[in-house]
């Protein structure tokens, strides 16, 4: 149990991310699970017409 509050403390102070860093790594990931979704969407095609669907109705009956 103490080894892996060391190892985990020891982690954060090799690799202090710096926001920049933190922006880079998150903008691949979106680029990533953005192309996943439209993967997603050639092959399943039924599936993500009913998820557009359901994402417009979110919309309209949204307050704002």
């Amino acid at each position: 149990m103490a080894q892996t509050q060391q190892s985990q403390g020891s982690d954060e102070d090799e690799t202090p991310e710096s926001a920049a860093q933190r922006r880079a790594r998150r903008a691949q990931f979106l680029r990533d699970l953005n192309e996943a979704r439209e993967l997603r969407d050639r092959v399943q095609p039924r599936r993500a017409r009913a998820a557009r669907m359901r994402q417009q109705m979110r919309m309209r009956t949204f307050r704002w």
